[in-house]
């Protein structure tokens, strides 16, 4: 037990010293996150048009790569399986790039659904240990409330809500992300000197 502890200690110290040493690129990353996520939440539908025309090139390129990995190990087992998911990978990721808002319509339904797991999971979760969270079982009841409050906006405004829904969701969470950066990035830089302070004297 004591050397787990002391194996947990040491990683734990890494990782500070890790973050304190290269605080200012956590910055310019956080930097750049909250930028880019303040953008996308301005335009919410470039945003999104974006982001489908990314996974369909994804799609697509994965799509190929297995194709030319499927032909080549076309005598091994189950090479009709890989040649049919190879193929709807290619057709999806064309389809993404040619029509990326019909492809939005796609990816807000499955965001719709993930939101609801999510809101259910964190209400049951909360609600579950309430005694064990104390004050903080409320913010995450709320934060489950919000997210199927969310769900239930974006599906009744379908098809709508499918053109700034995504793009709107990953700015908030890219603004989210890089804010999280930058203050983790001043706290390590602030940490750094008051030891360097400490060091000289």
């Amino acid at each position: 037990m004591s050397t787990n502890g002391s194996d947990i200690e040491r990683i734990q110290t890494k990782v500070v010293k890790s973050l304190q040493a290269h605080w200012k690129f956590f910055l310019a990353e956080g930097i750049i996150l909250l930028v880019l996520g303040v953008a996308a939440i301005a335009v919410p539908l470039v945003a999104t048009v974006a982001i489908a025309i990314i996974i369909g090139w994804v799609l697509l390129l994965s799509g190929i790569i297995g194709l030319i990995s499927t032909f080549r190990m076309r005598h091994a087992p189950g090479f009709w399986w890989s040649l049919v998911s190879a193929i709807l990978a290619v057709v999806a990721g064309v389809v993404l790039l040619r029509w990326p808002l019909t492809g939005a319509l796609s990816l807000t339904l499955i965001l719709t659904v993930f939101l609801v797991i999510e809101g259910i999971a964190s209400i049951m979760f909360a609600l579950e240990h309430k005694r064990q969270l104390s004050g903080r079982w409320g913010v995450m009841l709320v934060s489950g409330v919000i997210d199927l409050i969310l769900a239930a906006l974006i599906f009744f405004g379908l098809p709508g809500t499918a053109a700034w829904a995504i793009g709107l969701l990953v700015g908030i969470n890219m603004v989210v992300g890089g804010a999280a950066l930058i203050a983790m990035a001043l706290h390590a830089r602030k940490a750094d000197a008051i030891q360097g302070h400490a060091q000289t004297h």
